[in-house]
């Protein structure tokens, strides 16, 4: 296909918040794709054919791109290339055939507004994530700019930020941004009552507790039926698995999900396979997910080692409960060179399987046991849990 697409952003204000060049563009176009709010910002005397997207648009723009073969016009909301029809329009048809013309986005206006730091400020996309992946961003006197789905979002958010310790936080809401109509509403997130309109963008300044980003976070943040990597261990073997943007981590025999969790809380876009046969337990694990604000890049299958031939590439594999010799195999078949594999062993049976693989493949084995101190009567004593034996290996690196 030799079609190229011209994506205009256009401002709520319409014709006049484009360039120059964008209403040459414009002018020139045969067919013009785009909603019937957008459609309508277009003069009259602009001769194109306009075209409402039908839904779902993604299929439609789909369509599109596999039969296009003359240039196709398409209007955007503010800059495409921000969580915009831009970047899918690039993903789809290659970058050669794809020019963009961009207005602000409505995070550049109301950090404009606002007089915030855009480059100090962090955004969320709400759009189509769950309210909870504003918690993985909350920390007192952080800056966030979230971009609501609806006109109900300032409220979930408000919520969220009473039951997590945030209610102090202020929130702003900028609504309708650039056009004739423009609001802001601001107010604590523990008084929050304001009803907001369809298209807002909410600006919040966080007041609360401290929020560690290292891993171990304690034992209680997790639901569980007992099946958890407890917290100091958590933490020496999220460690271990070394987190890295873009990576895939398989976390099999997930438990709780406690490992994949602490894992996604380190990158911005990992993203998990846990596989867990237990249905009571890989229900908690997406709970778990998703109370965390990892629930959209956390995924939960059932059926090892069978359904591992089904399942994409792992950059990461953990293995944790339901360590078999058939497990381990099919775990070091489906990882890609290079790939990280730890496992934590804590019966003599599973030790012997990574003593075994250590010797066969190579990398590090640690032994590792904590104590705690509890009470002994009217003293105090340690109280040793079981240790725990870790294999820690790349793929593809030299035997040692």
């Amino acid at each position: 296909m030799t079609g190229r697409f011209v994506v205009v952003g256009v401002g709520a204000d319409g014709w006049a918040s484009l360039s120059r060049s964008a209403r040459d563009e414009l002018a020139r176009a045969r067919v013009i794709y785009g909603s019937a709010r957008q459609l309508d910002l277009v003069p009259s005397d602009v001769a194109a054919d306009r075209r409402a997207w039908r839904s779902p648009m993604s299929e439609h723009l789909a369509d599109l791109v596999a039969t296009s073969v003359d240039d196709v016009h398409v209007l955007a909301s503010g800059d495409p290339m921000f969580h915009g029809i831009g970047s899918s329009l690039v993903r789809m048809a290659g970058s050669e055939r794809v020019t963009v013309f961009p207005s602000p986005s409505s995070v550049s206006l109301a950090a404009a507004r606002l007089r915030w730091d855009l480059a100090a400020s962090t955004v969320v996309s709400l759009v189509t994530a769950p309210v909870e992946t504003v918690r993985l961003h909350l920390a007192d006197g952080a800056r966030l700019l979230i971009l609501s789905k609806d006109g109900t979002t300032p409220a979930l958010v408000a919520d969220l930020l009473c039951g997590l310790g945030f209610g102090a936080s202020t929130i702003t809401v900028l609504a309708n941004l650039g056009a004739h109509d423009e609001r802001r509403v601001t107010g604590r997130a523990d008084e929050w009552n304001d009803g907001s309109p369809a298209l807002n963008v909410i600006a919040l300044e966080c007041v609360g507790p401290a929020v560690p980003r290292a891993p171990g976070l304690p034992d209680a943040e997790f639901a569980n039926d007992g099946q958890i990597t407890k917290q100091p261990i958590r933490a020496l073997t999220v460690s271990a698995l070394a987190p890295a943007e873009g990576r895939l981590l398989w976390d099999v025999g997930a438990g709780s999900g406690s490992i994949g969790i602490e894992w996604l809380r380190q990158l911005r876009t990992g993203r998990v396979i846990a596989f867990e046969s237990d249905p009571g337990r890989a229900a908690t694990v997406a709970r778990n997910a998703r109370r965390h604000g990892v629930g959209d890049r956390l995924e939960v299958r059932s059926g090892a080692p069978d359904a591992f031939a089904c399942a994409p590439t792992p950059d990461t594999v953990f293995i944790g409960g339901g360590m078999t010799a058939e497990v381990l195999a099919a775990v070091w078949s489906a990882l890609a060179d290079g790939g990280r594999l730890v496992a934590n062993a804590v019966t003599l049976e599973t030790e012997r399987l990574l003593v075994d693989a250590a010797a066969a493949h190579g990398g590090d084995l640690i032994r590792v046991s904590i104590d705690r101190a509890a009470p002994l009567g009217r003293s105090t004593a340690w109280r040793p849990a079981l240790p725990i034996v870790q294999w820690n290996v790349v793929k593809g690196e030299a035997t040692a």
